[in-house]
């Protein structure tokens, strides 16, 4: 009896041993990994939504592309077309011939990557002196650059033209750059995610080892929130693509027009050819499109490794 007792206690022991082992390896309590399948499973509804959002991103650019190989007279047809048109190189042609589109293009990958690579830097170095520099005025500085973001951006246009023009730039291209090469959310951004990011302890250390405030934030911090501010100087560099407003009041001459102030130039001024106006547009949007393909699982690892660590 003695032996069997024991040998019971400790193959029970060994059991629970094991089960033990197993739970803390697989990080589950024994007899719940069917629940961690049908967790994990992707349901079906799940890939029909996804195809929903898909569709509705792309079919706007698939719309663009049609009236684009097509003319004014079938765009406006009821029912629509969903079969694109012949017409799309020709119509580019005609595009490259009305305006310096080439030039339009050149002059706003120019403008949208500086202000994407400002955008970038100076964003990431105010928002580490906000985060981690103490100094002076340091609340109440980073709520004036809060409270900017309240302000609409049209009241801006006419102090800001007027600087503009008291500085001689009206009709350059610095007029678009020096103005968005840094703001007030990217600024808001990246002083928010240095400060959930990179520890004091970390500066303190750099401090010690005789790092100057630049080195720490050009060799540790900047190296650190890479992929944030590789965001958001993706967004910048849309924003810039597609900002119509702010260049529309600055540029007067046609060979330093932006592609946006291109389209707007291949426009009549009682009509609109819609083919025209429509492969411009597709025209414009091409490059965005290829800097997606290239950038974008980068782009979506930047702002997943921006929520996690925050």
């Amino acid at each position: 009896m003695t032996m069997e007792s024991t040998t019971s206690g400790t193959a029970t022991s060994g059991t629970a041993t094991g089960a033990s082992v197993g739970e803390a390896v697989t990080g589950a309590p024994p007899g719940r990994g069917r629940h961690r399948g049908l967790l994990g499973r992707v349901r079906w509804w799940n890939y029909l939504l996804l195809a929903g959002a898909t569709f509705l991103c792309v079919f706007p650019l698939y719309w663009m592309f049609i009236v684009a190989s097509t003319d004014t007279a079938t765009a406006t047809r009821m029912p629509p077309e969903i079969v694109p048109g012949g017409n799309f190189f020709q119509l580019a042609g005609l595009v490259f011939d009305t305006v310096p589109f080439l030039q339009s293009i050149l002059n706003s990958l120019f403008v949208a990557t500086s202000i994407g690579v400002g955008h970038a830097v100076l964003c990431a170095l105010a928002g580490f002196a906000f985060a981690k520099l103490r100094f002076r005025g340091n609340n109440v500085l980073f709520l004036i650059v809060v409270l900017t973001m309240t302000v609409p951006t049209q009241l801006a246009v006419i102090p800001q033209y007027m600087i503009i023009s008291w500085l001689g730039w009206v009709d350059t291209l610095q007029a678009l750059v020096v103005p968005g090469l840094a703001s007030a959310f990217g600024i808001f951004w990246m002083r928010q995610h240095i400060s959930t990011t990179i520890t004091d302890e970390l500066i303190q250390a750099a401090r010690i080892d005789g790092a100057s405030t630049w080195q720490i934030f050009w060799r540790i911090a900047f190296p650190i929130v890479r992929p944030a501010a590789f965001v958001l100087g993706l967004f910048g560099f849309v924003s810039a693509w597609n900002d119509f407003l702010w260049p529309f009041i600055v540029l007067k001459s046609p060979e330093r027009f932006t592609a946006q102030i291109a389209i707007k130039a291949l426009q009549n001024e009682r009509t609109i050819d819609l083919g025209l106006a429509m492969s411009g547009s597709f025209l414009a949007t091409l490059p965005l499109l290829v800097l997606f393909v290239f950038v974008g699982r980068r782009m979506v690892a930047g702002i997943l490794d921006g929520a996690f660590k925050g």
